[in-house]
């Protein structure tokens, strides 16, 4: 079961004091995350196509969202210890930062053409996600219990404006990238540099007072509360803490395995950069677009139906692409319920996470989380590559039913128990 939050936790978050104080948060994580999606937006499916184009072989195409979730990865738990030390602000921008100098570094790696150095970029560039998703946690530090769910979802959904419109700046990054001298298809990468400095400035700016030090202060964790646990010991001793964490990283894995390799079966198929472009473009939009939905309904259903929903979603989208795996309409529509079944689990399992544990050990356990999260979704990406390769993007969709039919079994496992606890 969740640990129910303690009075001070509720008093806290409930209180009208901090109301104010949590609107201007949600506001300027929703201004950071829309120059966030933008930065990674612009760059998301250019990734496996110069990838593709500096090994000399499409197997290879994996590799660009495998190191980029990586790297997400690599810094998910530095930035929430950083979060934890000096607050959310440092973090945030932290992450942005290290994600401009890899734009930086991926035009330098297609302009010497060494694929080893955009692969190193694209880590770097896996640091944007990082605070991207870091900052969806940041929105409940001071959220009250009743609207968690919802103030996280808001956070979500300001990425489907960037994220959306990030892959239709290909034609224009060409344009730009053409006048400043740049390779080709490398344009983009300066509308993300440029994104990620602003998002940034708009954290180190606007996240005055610090939300998560403000609700560590407000909670006199100096003298009261019990020392910060690491992720391994809270996930050892909280199972609703294990199960979230579980949903995320499996339906994120699924979500990568099958955008990643996207755009190359598209080009492979005749499909030009537009039209690529708009096909992520409409599955990122279904990501995130409706995540409110999915949080308002998380907090008025409760989490597992929404957990539920979400991978029944993704099912939907596997069987489409098992089935029609060479249609390129039925490729768009997957990927549209492929993102809808990421969002409704990410936003009700991130929720869950929120109430595993105490607000000491929560920034630890959103690090692991999202650690978890993105390493099974560069495993995803790998895999990917190999699989299309030798089966088709068929084949891919139906290899991936297997993470999904775990969450499914797990899900209804969970279930099962609660009903029977409440029976006894």
């Amino acid at each position: 079961m969740s640990k129910e939050p303690s009075a001070a936790e509720t008093s806290l978050a409930g209180q009208p004091a901090h109301g104010p104080l949590q609107r201007k948060v949600v506001g300027v994580l929703v201004a950071g995350q829309i120059l966030g999606g933008i930065g990674m937006g612009a760059t998301l499916s250019l990734g496996a196509l110069l990838a593709a184009q500096l090994s000399g072989s499409s197997s290879w195409s994996g590799m660009a969202a495998t190191m980029s979730t990586l790297g997400a990865a690599l810094v998910a738990v530095p930035l929430a210890r950083l979060a934890q030390a000096r607050g959310r602000r440092l973090s945030l921008a932290t992450g942005s930062l290290v994600a401009g100098a890899g734009a930086v570094l991926a035009i330098t790696a297609v302009s010497v053409n060494v694929f080893a150095l955009l692969l190193l970029a694209l880590m770097m560039l896996g640091a944007g996600s990082a605070a991207n998703l870091q900052a969806r946690f940041a929105a409940t530090d001071l959220a009250s219990q009743a609207f968690r769910a919802r103030d996280l979802s808001i956070v979500v959904w300001s990425t489907t404006i960037g994220a959306v419109l990030g892959p239709n700046l290909f034609g224009p990054g060409e344009v730009v990238g053409a006048f400043l001298g740049l390779p080709p298809m490398t344009g983009a990468f300066a509308f993300s540099l440029l994104a990620t400095v602003g998002a940034a400035i708009v954290y180190t700016v606007g996240l005055r007072p610090d939300p998560l030090l403000t609700a560590l202060r407000s909670r006199g964790t100096d003298s009261a509360a019990p020392r910060p646990r690491g992720g391994l010991d809270i996930l050892r001793s909280t199972p609703s803490g294990r199960y979230a964490v579980a949903v995320i990283a499996l339906s994120h894995a699924t979500m990568v395995a099958l955008m990643s390799m996207a755009p190359v079966h598209l080009r492979e198929h005749g499909a030009t950069l537009t039209v690529v472009g708009l096909t992520i473009s409409l599955h990122v939009a279904g990501m995130y677009a409706f995540s409110p939905v999915f949080g308002w309904l998380a907090d008025r259903v409760g989490r597992m139906p929404v957990i539920l929903a979400g991978q029944a979603l993704l099912l939907s989208s596997l069987t489409l692409f098992w089935l029609t795996g060479d249609s390129s309409t039925a490729m768009t529509a997957g990927l549209i319920l492929l993102g809808l079944g990421w969002s409704a689990s990410v936003v009700a399992g991130s929720a869950l996470i929120g109430e595993a544990v105490g607000l000491n050990d929560r920034a630890a356990l959103q690090g692991f989380s999202d650690l978890s999260m993105n390493a099974a979704g560069a495993l995803g990406g790998a895999l990917a590559g190999l699989v299309l390769g030798t089966v088709g993007y068929s084949g891919l969709g139906l290899a991936t039913m297997i993470l999904v039919g775990v969450v499914v079994a797990w899900s209804i496992n969970r279930a099962a128990g609660a009903r029977r606890t409440l029976a006894a």
